[in-house]
């Protein structure tokens, strides 16, 4: 009887629960090389084409990467966000969380990564920062203005020194980017809406260059809420004033 057999698995469950117990484990780091396909093939009583099928998943996922050439071979990846906020924006597809919980979620993280963004900011950090509220005052149309929102908040995240947040901040953003971008086009009043939203991008700004980790938490909050009820994107405090 296979591994596969006595596990109950698929055989390409076999070979990924091997691969990912080994990176769990600290085996396979990044970088690693992965032995090639006829040897795990051999290790797990597998079948080549259940090798290849699980090296498809582990590539589509971004945890491994392949090349030919010198050096050639497949590798465990460096973590990236991308790969993270494209797992998380799945996640969220096939899951029962609604804008509220997003809404929620996005206010918790960005809360943490203003206060960190104000105690660990630097001369680097506030330049990056200073030049994207500087495009946003220079763009008008609505994706082009977005996109600068976007990265003007997982720039917050990064000056705090968590990776891990600006990912999860880049992967809810673009769980509601369509929405957003939609609502925003929708607006009676663009002009209006993106002269609050810059302002109050100055404000944040402020809080962090002056080191008031408590302030600049409390503006991200209060910039997300109104934002979000302004585009009809209310979350659970929001639809409570209103009642």
């Amino acid at each position: 009887m296979t591994p596969a057999e006595r596990s109950g698995l698929h055989a390409y469950e076999v070979v990924l629960k091997h691969i990912e117990a080994g990176i769990l484990a600290g085996t396979h780091r990044p970088g690693d090389q992965l032995p090639p396909e006829r040897d795990l093939a051999v290790q797990l009583a597998v079948s080549r084409s259940a090798v290849r099928e699980a090296m498809r998943v582990l590539q589509t996922q971004g945890l491994i990467t392949s090349s030919t050439g010198p050096g050639r071979g497949t590798r465990i990846a460096p973590a990236r966000g991308d790969a993270l906020a494209r797992i998380f924006q799945l996640h969220l597809a096939l899951s029962d969380a609604g804008t509220d919980d997003l809404t929620e979620t996005r206010v918790a993280l960005e809360r943490s990564s203003a206060a960190l963004a104000a105690r660990r900011t630097n001369a680097r950090s506030l330049r990056k920062l200073r030049a994207l509220v500087a495009g946003m005052e220079e763009v008008e149309p609505v994706d082009e203005f977005n996109d600068l929102d976007t990265a003007f908040h997982v720039q917050i995240a990064r000056t705090g020194q968590s990776e891990l947040i600006a990912d999860l901040t880049v992967a809810i953003r673009q769980a509601v980017r369509e929405a957003i971008r939609t609502a925003s086009a929708s607006l009676p009043d663009w002009p209006r809406h993106r002269a609050e939203l810059l302002h109050e991008h100055q404000q944040i700004l402020s809080a962090i260059e002056a080191g008031d980790s408590a302030a600049a938490a409390n503006l991200v909050e209060q910039h997300i809420r109104r934002a979000y009820s302004t585009l009809g994107i209310a979350g659970p405090a929001e639809a409570r004033d209103q009642d």
